[in-house]
């Protein structure tokens, strides 16, 4: 079989192995074989006659950053979304963020395909239909070098209208700053968020029947109540109802999601008077 070396290479295996195991000086060896003392030298102190791996050890985006990169992936794996519409929903968040850098992001996390989730698992049940408006909200942790970061993730349940925010807390506050931000960024009327139980959505459930939950409005449902929004919860103990961010909807291939802003302003009829310059 023929020897794949390097392009530059000016030795072969059989030269390199024989400067291995040879005892003479490295200038004979350079004479000898036409190369460079410090080639002969560089060969001699190595234990494999085979070229070194070229470009960075450890493979990075040159475009993408650190933090980037998490929200990416922390995005991918909460939503499991398809190449373009991650690409779509977060361009955004990250303005510089190109097909071709999405996807070696992905390729270099190892989620660069979607895992089937066809096979024995019992049907899962349709959502009831609503009309659009009607979005479900959830928090992702994103790890990052420099620590724990959160984001937010909108989902309309008709429109498949995606909405992405990174903030450094979970909180109450967040969570409003976060609705205000929804509401701005959505190009039709929203009437309905659906949340889970969270510190950061409602009272915890032990004050559910004394003085704060009854003389005081948290700071998430002052917020809906500005902007005529119902907001609604899952059942206590059952997350998946908020799911549609990770599993119904999002690994059942229902999305048809490269225009979704048309999509989503067609589907507005006449509230909308004309479709957003950009997805959020």
């Amino acid at each position: 079989m023929g020897q794949v070396l390097h392009g530059s290479a000016t030795t072969t295996k059989a030269i390199r192995r024989a400067i291995q195991h040879s005892q003479e000086s490295l200038r004979v060896l350079g004479r000898r074989y036409g190369i460079n003392p410090k080639t002969v030298a560089k060969w001699r102190k190595r234990s494999s006659v085979a070229d070194l791996p070229t470009g960075p050890r450890e493979p990075r985006s040159t475009v993408l950053s650190v933090e980037d990169e998490a929200i990416i992936v922390a995005f991918r794996r909460h939503t499991l979304l398809p190449l373009d519409d991650c690409l779509y929903a977060l361009q955004a968040t990250i303005p510089h963020l190109t097909r071709s850098s999405l996807h070696r992001c992905l390729q270099r996390h190892g989620i660069g395909r979607l895992p089937h989730v066809e096979g024995d698992k019992p049907a899962k049940k349709r959502f009831k239909t609503y009309p659009i408006g009607y979005f479900h909200i959830d928090i992702a942790e994103v790890q990052t070098a420099e620590g724990k970061l959160y984001l937010f993730v909108a989902v309309d349940r008709t429109s498949k209208f995606a909405f992405v925010q990174l903030v450094e807390t979970a909180t109450r506050v967040t969570a409003s700053a976060f609705l205000v931000a929804l509401v701005a960024a959505v190009p039709y009327k929203i009437h309905t968020v659906l949340t889970d139980n969270g510190i950061q959505f409602r009272f915890p459930p032990r004050y559910a029947d004394g003085p704060t939950a009854t003389f005081m409005t948290h700071m998430f449902d002052m917020r809906c109540r500005e902007n005529g929004i119902e907001h609604r919860f899952t059942k206590i103990n059952h997350p998946w109802t908020t799911d549609e961010i990770e599993q119904p909807f999002f690994q059942t291939g229902l999305l048809s999601f490269p225009g979704a802003w048309v999509t989503a302003w067609r589907r507005a009829g006449h509230e909308v008077k004309a479709p957003p310059r950009s997805l959020h």
